[in-house]
């Protein structure tokens, strides 16, 4: 019953050669090295502009704090989640990066944090 209703897979062997791939020669690594460079990127425009960070990640997620009017005028060209309250006037939220985000659009972000 569970088979014939994909809550189980009926050949499991397909998700491990998924990842059999993936760490293969380096792949997952090299796939993913564009969205570690344009989060690093995005670090260091969020960090020049003055906005402090949430915590201190690694990944293609950052996590920075805004006053509650950047995010507001953000909302309308940048896209980034609502990760949580920090006190009345400040909010933070999630920026993350792709292999799809481009220098462009960083290059944008910038230009509006001015």
């Amino acid at each position: 019953m569970k088979k014939q209703n994909g809550a189980l897979l009926a050949k499991g062997r397909l998700l491990g050669v998924q990842f059999d791939t993936l760490f293969t020669d380096d792949l997952y690594f090299r796939i993913s090295k564009h969205a570690i460079d344009m989060a690093e990127r995005l670090k260091g425009i969020l960090s020049d502009a003055g906005f402090p960070f949430l915590l201190e990640s690694p990944t293609n997620q950052q996590f920075v704090v805004l006053d509650n009017a950047t995010m507001e005028r953000l909302k309308k060209d940048v896209g980034f989640g609502f990760w949580e309250t920090v006190d009345e006037d400040h909010t933070a939220v999630r920026f993350a990066t792709s292999w799809s985000t481009t220098e462009k659009e960083l290059d944008k972000l910038q230009e509006l944090l001015k």
